[in-house]
């Protein structure tokens, strides 16, 4: 790549020169050109513009001699194959992404059923043991109802023993004044006798 800038710089510095000691001539003969024109230099027959090809073509030779378009191609075959590298890559983590979705999708999908499960079980248990209760609580109230109806009737029973007891004991409080008014000895005497007779 140096060769062609020395050959433009070359090309260049004759250029200068050539518009340095440029002189007002014409090709046909002698004759001065008009004061108002100006001449158009050259070098070797060829005119700046046909140097500026030249130099151009000599560029593009170099170029090709040095295969830098071959270097360029190279250098885009490896871009394209990075990114196509970076493709597959994404392919493949897209991929990836998916499966990964899918199966949380598939764990969300059982954990609802699961959750499901769970609440039925909860349901059903909470059921059997609102029953339970249910039914503990009618055994307890039964038996509470019974241990009370036990106490009424022996209160009851205690209460109609005490009367009796009471009533016994006034009878026999009224006998025995009654007795004591109305009976003398004579009267005693004959009821002894009459429970001596009756034990013989």
């Amino acid at each position: 790549m140096a060769a062609p800038a020395a050959k433009l710089q070359e090309a260049e510095k004759t250029l200068d020169m050539l518009e340095d000691d440029a002189v007002p001539m014409t090709h046909a003969g002698t004759e001065a050109a008009p004061a108002g024109e100006h001449a158009t230099p050259s070098a070797l027959g060829f005119d700046a513009t046909m140097l500026v090809a030249l130099a151009m073509l000599v560029v593009l030779a170099l170029a090709i001699w040095k295969k830098v378009p071959a270097m360029i191609a190279g250098a885009l075959d490896k871009q394209i194959a990075g990114i196509k590298q970076q493709l597959d890559q994404a392919t493949a983590l897209r991929a990836e992404a998916e499966t990964i979705k899918a199966e949380y999708e598939a764990k969300a999908k059982q954990a609802a059923i699961d959750a499901e499960a769970m609440k039925a079980g909860a349901e059903e248990e909470a059921k059997l043991i609102v029953a339970r209760a249910k039914s503990d609580a009618t055994a307890l109230i039964g038996r509470r109802a019974q241990a009370a109806e036990e106490k009424i009737a022996a209160a009851e029973r205690a209460a109609i023993a005490d009367v009796r007891k009471t009533a016994a004991m006034a009878a026999a409080a009224a006998a025995t004044q009654l007795i004591a008014v109305h009976h003398d000895a004579k009267a005693d005497a004959a009821l002894i006798d009459e429970s001596i007779a009756q034990l013989n």
